[in-house]
């Protein structure tokens, strides 16, 4: 059974509380680095950590008249502070309090988000060694090819997901930059060791450089590796999808008792849970393309990736917060049927050992050209006719020149196919 997703956390990063508690703290140490400077008076300071509170609802209105947010919330800060409140917001621009708290939040996100890595990775490797010798048929443009096993396939998307926490770590590492640097980027009215000051009590690091902003390109780096992220598990529900196909039914999805799959049909078991993936990966790849298009702005900024930029950071993080958890909680409950492995294994009669044929007729010195051709007539008669290949092989004449009996038999024995799987798990696993 799948648990429902639950986690606030993600949610709370968003919250317009929590972003303006982070533009407080921002005001606040500028004012602090400003008064070790002598720019400010150390009572005034006082004054200001003291008194410096707001109101959501009273910055809310504010700018209903400002139509502008930050301007909003430093009034409020004024009304509550008195007079000591002018040296709020000295020589700084919105942009260094908005980027500045965007890099905060973002990190915050990527925490969660590799948490949530790491325990898909967790549940992944405890079933692929599960299932490590449990055997399938791997399949090519949707056709059966040669045998795998369902550990195997499991593995690849450990490996995967291993990637992609490496990218997620690199993501957060990139976004981790703040800029208290004025209206164009220059200092011009606010000293260097200030942002220095601020970025470090921030747990970031100062931009070497920036314009109005911090440069976008960070921005389209984390949001690519959301989506990234959200390909892979799209790849993965939508195999689960394949592989609880009716004709198929190798794997299912979490059941719960008492869910129904149709309003009309009740027999229907149907994969929701990995069609909703699939669907949302949708909305996080379209939302890394907003992120690439924000990077080219108007000379030092324009406001134009503002906008889609309250709307893709807490989606796209809240999503892969979100997909990851139901993930989770599928790979963890699904149902596999080892039985029907083996039965849809055996459905094309042996046609997935036609290359052991081959390389064999190969090794006794026939030409591949000619070696194809004599495996590739028995093959189509398979599909044709429905007989056994082995069978047909052994009584082809052609063939019999160079294997005997017992060589034919062996080339079907599925075990010669997954003889290296302990090593390719070694290579992963350790």
């Amino acid at each position: 059974m799948i648990e429902r997703y639950t986690r606030k956390q993600m949610g709370v990063i968003w919250s317009l509380e929590n972003k303006l508690n982070h533009w407080l703290k921002i005001e606040i140490l500028v004012c602090e680095a400003l008064a070790k400077k002598g720019i400010i008076p150390k009572e005034a300071l006082e004054k200001i950590k003291n008194n410096a509170k707001f109101s959501i609802e009273r910055t809310l209105e504010i700018e209903k008249s400002t139509r502008h947010d930050v301007v909003a919330f430093i009034t409020n800060l004024e009304e509550e502070i008195g007079e000591e409140g002018r040296y709020l917001h000295f020589g700084l621009t919105s942009s260094d309090i908005l980027d500045t708290t965007n890099a905060i939040l973002l990190r915050e996100a990527a925490d969660l988000i590799i948490k949530d890595i790491e325990e898909a990775l967790e549940v992944l490797k405890e079933k692929a060694l599960i299932y490590k010798d449990t055997v399938m048929i791997g399949r090519s443009h949707g056709v059966h090819a040669e045998p795998i096993t369902f550990g195997l396939k499991l593995a690849i998307w450990y490996e995967e997901m291993k990637r992609n926490h490496r990218r997620m770590e690199e993501a957060k590492e990139i976004i981790s930059y703040g800029k208290i640097s004025g209206a164009v980027g220059t200092y011009a009215y606010i000293d260097p060791e200030v942002e220095s000051y601020v970025c470090e009590r921030c747990g970031l690091r100062p931009a070497s450089i920036s314009s109005q902003i911090i440069q976008r390109d960070r921005y389209a780096q984390y949001f690519l590796t959301l989506a990234i992220i959200a390909g892979t598990i799209e790849k993965i529900a939508l195999e689960i999808r394949h592989l609880q196909r009716t004709e198929v039914l190798e794997v299912e999805e979490p059941f719960a008792e008492g869910q129904k799959g149709s309003s009309a049909m009740p027999h229907k078991r149907n994969p929701i849970l990995c069609e909703n993936l699939c669907g949302l990966a949708r909305v996080v790849r379209a939302n890394a393309a907003v992120a690439l298009e924000n990077i080219p702005l108007w000379h030092e900024r324009d406001i134009s990736h503002s906008s889609a930029e309250r709307v893709i950071m807490p989606d796209s993080t809240i999503l892969i917060d979100f997909m990851l958890h139901r993930l989770i909680g599928i790979i963890r409950g699904m149902h596999v049927y080892p039985e029907r492995m083996m039965r849809n294994l055996n459905i094309t009669k042996g046609l997935i050992f036609s290359q052991g044929v081959l390389l064999a007729l190969i090794t006794k010195g026939l030409s591949r050209k000619r070696a194809y051709e004599l495996v590739q007539k028995n093959a189509m008669r398979v599909w044709k006719d429905g007989v056994d290949l082995k069978t047909l092989l052994i009584k082809d004449a052609n063939i019999r020149k160079y294997l005997n009996e017992e060589e034919i038999k062996e080339i079907f024995d599925f075990k010669r196919h997954l003889r290296h799987v302990e090593t390719i798990f070694s290579r992963i696993f350790g």
